[in-house]
């Protein structure tokens, strides 16, 4: 006499229904919020290249326009921002890629 009824077993089934579907619709919104961060990244990860490469180019600029560095003071800096720029798209490259590569395909 003491076994559940019918109406007890739908209840739980129920439950476990509406908790499956509870936690799919979280891990839903979790997965959007891993990519509006991902498109976040790749957003600051483009603007970090255009800052970095803005700047340099004003250094140049104006390493042009002054007349009182030596040739030998040039070939430095040019060497050097030769150095920066290289590290610049190594680091933009490298950023991009991971970002990239953590993209699951649905």
């Amino acid at each position: 006499m003491g076994g559940a009824s019918e109406r007890e077993f739908v209840e739980k089934l129920t439950k476990i229904r509406e908790r499956t579907i509870k936690t799919a619709k979280d891990i839903k919104n979790d997965f959007a919020k891993m990519e509006r961060i991902k498109a976040e990244s790749l957003k600051k990860t483009e603007e970090m290249r255009r800052s970095a490469e803005h700047d340099v180019e004003k250094i140049e600029h104006n390493m042009a326009k002054t007349e009182d560095l030596a040739p030998e003071s040039r070939t430095r800096l040019s060497t050097e921002i030769a150095t920066i720029k290289n590290e610049i798209y190594q680091k933009y490259n490298e950023l991009k890629g991971r970002i990239s590569a953590s993209i699951v395909p649905e």
